[in-house]
């Protein structure tokens, strides 16, 4: 089948407003969406470079409610698939996901119901691609197109390579249907590689800009951070996000805070789903001002009225950090990007390269214990999935538990295990009786009743689906504890009324292949990507060490977009209104085009800090020359 056959012809810009408005409310599209939705309307391969608040979810579910068949979605983050769908399905938009750790059963009835029960919109995660279940009833599902979240997965230069995206361009042989591909942080030489990757008809690159005009980066040098914090905080009101890049220090953190009368709580993956959600929410709803956060805080987020994002620890890359600091001020209004900094962070940053790719002989030793500890055999192993303590497992073989889960990552993206970390947020349930059944069941217990009742009555589709639900909520509405609860779901689908998957709290395990003799790495996985990440660290370094180009020209230019403006709010642009006039006189000694000695620069009417940063910032711009003890002026009209 041609792949523009899959392409609903005729749609014009108003149908896509009226379903704009019908879902979101919403009168008109922002920046380039419609750009991007014209343009996989028409059956062509596009790549949207968005940043984080631009809105990047609408460019794919608008056009998916407006063509025939069902858009596929990519993205590896399951947290978030989950919260899309449900959101999608209070809107009345048929919406289901697939990712690891489903049933069998539940996979198939949910790819059934995208051929015969109308699914518009599929998420799926990109390790279930190579999957016979899919790939058999992908063969016979109508797809409109396919959309890439998180596109620069797929490209070994990113900061966040996954090999599973490497099957996409495969599914496109099976199913060639127009692609999508979204990402908020990409550099140039990513933006190549995710057209190529992913089989591009031909190049098509729309960019909104990465600008974010309301935003103030600022990079705070301090030996004291949390005195820092504080005092940021007492400066600055309204909502913030404090990252951190511990668990325990979260807990910490928010403590002090408290304690000095600065309303906080904490959030990491460690906590309960429950808890997670109900710190989340004390938060979204203004009544904890600051939540303390790891990176696992954020996706899906949208939360305009962020004011600061505070670093106390700076991310590993370049990417993140713009990701993770773009959280604020999505409303439009005046807010800050924080990130504090000392004379120890570089060593830090340059600790994490052995952490995240510690030796290969570790590795390789990391795989032959995980065998031991699972009694497989070489030559045997293939599809067994084990739950995996980390902490039981490293005190077994005297580990580091850092590096071990560094090691299982690169064995992941070798090809030899799957490594699940993430739990699953939430239990789900599936009525197996037909409703007629249902009402004539007369020996249920009064604990059962009340549970049935409640799920009957909060949640639509249990006939026909799994559907998520809140085992905290349920308990409440039914007047039982949340351990009362969880026995009378797990009576209910002993007794088949039911079929109750509990949340899974615990990593697991999956070998993808026989135990083998040695492992082998290759240079994709292990040498070329500890060199970009290297190269990553050094970009973070180089940031935050950076006190003469203004902040948020480094940012663009990082990821390849060319600026000749300063933002004028950053810490730097506000440094340098104090050495203007020394970048003045600089260039009124130079104007002669001539060489002229250093010495004499260092004569001129200023300050010698001022003069030192007029210099730096000249050089780094490419405005002047120096040589030895000589300076001249270079031909660069950006110069303001």
């Amino acid at each position: 089948m041609d792949r523009h056959e899959l392409t609903q012809k005729g749609l014009e810009t108003a149908d896509y407003l009226k379903i704009l408005k019908q879902y979101w409310g919403y009168n008109g599209f922002r920046s380039i969406q419609l750009d991007i939705i014209e343009s996989i309307g028409n059956g062509r391969d596009t790549l949207g470079l968005m940043p984080t608040g631009g809105g990047k979810s609408i460019t794919f579910q608008v056009p998916a409610l407006a063509q025939e068949g069902t858009c596929i979605v990519i993205t590896p983050l399951i947290a978030l698939m989950k919260d899309q769908v449900q959101n999608l399905r209070k809107k009345g938009i048929k919406a289901a996901a697939v990712y690891t750790g489903m049933l069998r059963s539940e996979i198939i009835k949910t790819l059934e119901n995208c051929i015969f029960g109308g699914i518009k919109i599929l998420y799926i995660s990109p390790e279930r691609l190579s999957s016979p279940i899919f790939q058999t009833k992908l063969h016979h599902m109508k797809v409109s197109f396919i959309t890439v979240d998180e596109a620069h997965c797929i490209s070994q230069w990113g900061y966040d390579f996954r090999p599973a995206y490497l099957k996409i361009a495969e599914i496109r042989k099976l199913k060639p249907a127009p692609v999508l591909a979204l990402t908020a942080t990409a550099t140039e030489k990513v933006v190549d590689d995710i057209q190529a990757q992913l089989a591009f008809q031909q190049k098509n690159v729309f960019r909104m800009s990465f600008e974010r005009p309301n935003l103030a980066y600022v990079v705070r040098k301090t030996n004291d951070k949390i005195a820092e914090l504080i005092h940021i905080l007492s400066r600055i009101n309204g909502s913030a996000i404090v990252y951190v890049r511990s668990r325990r220090r979260c807990k910490e953190l928010s403590a002090i805070l408290e304690t000095n009368g600065i309303q906080s709580t904490f959030y990491h993956a460690g906590l309960e789903p429950s808890v997670r959600d109900e710190r989340q929410k004390l938060w979204n709803d203004n009544k904890k001002r600051v939540i303390v956060a790891t990176n696992a805080f954020g996706m899906g987020i949208d939360k305009p009225d962020v004011r600061v994002v505070i670093h106390m620890d700076s991310p590993d890359s370049i990417e993140a950090y713009f990701q993770e600091a773009g959280r604020a001020g999505r409303d439009g209004m005046k807010s800050f990007a924080v990130l504090l900094w000392n004379n120890g962070d570089p060593a830090k940053l340059q600790k994490r390269i052995n952490s995240n790719f510690p030796p290969k002989e570790f590795i390789s030793d990391v795989y032959e214990h995980l065998a031991y500890f699972y009694q497989i055999g070489v030559g045997s192993g293939e599809g067994h999935t084990f739950s995996f303590e980390i902490g039981r497992f490293c005190v077994t073989y005297s580990y580091s538990s850092i590096y071990v889960d560094s090691a299982l990552r690169i064995l992941q993206n070798a090809g030899y295990l799957r490594y699940e970390t993430e739990p699953d947020a939430s239990a789900r349930v599936h009525i197996l009786l037909q409703r007629n059944d249902l009402y004539r069941l007369n020996e249920l217990t009064p604990k059962e009743e009340a549970v049935m009742t409640t799920l009957l009555r909060c949640y639509g589709g249990l006939f026909t689906s799994y559907e998520f639900i809140d085992e905290t909520l349920v308990a409440s509405l039914a007047g039982l504890s949340n351990h009362e609860t969880y026995q009378t779901l797990k009576s209910l689908s002993m007794q088949h009324i039911i079929h109750f998957i509990p949340q899974r709290k615990t990593p697991y395990i999956t070998f993808l292949q026989d135990r083998a003799d040695f492992i082998y790495l290759p240079e994709s996985i292990y040498d070329n990507r500890k060199t970009e990440y290297i190269k990553r660290i050094e970009a973070v370094i180089a940031y935050a060490s950076n006190d003469y180009v203004c902040r948020s020209r480094q940012l663009l230019r990082y990821f390849g977009e060319k600026t000749t403006h300063d933002c004028g709010q950053c810490d730097v642009c506000l440094k340098s209104e104090h050495d203007d006039s020394a970048r003045e006189k600089i260039m009124q000694l130079l104007k002669d085009n001539e060489w002229h000695q250093l010495k004499d620069v260092m004569k001129i009417d200023a300050e010698s800090t001022d003069l030192d940063y007029a210099l730096k910032y000249l050089v780094q711009e490419e405005v002047i020359h120096i040589d030895g003890d000589k300076i001249s002026l270079k031909n660069n009209d950006e110069y303001r």
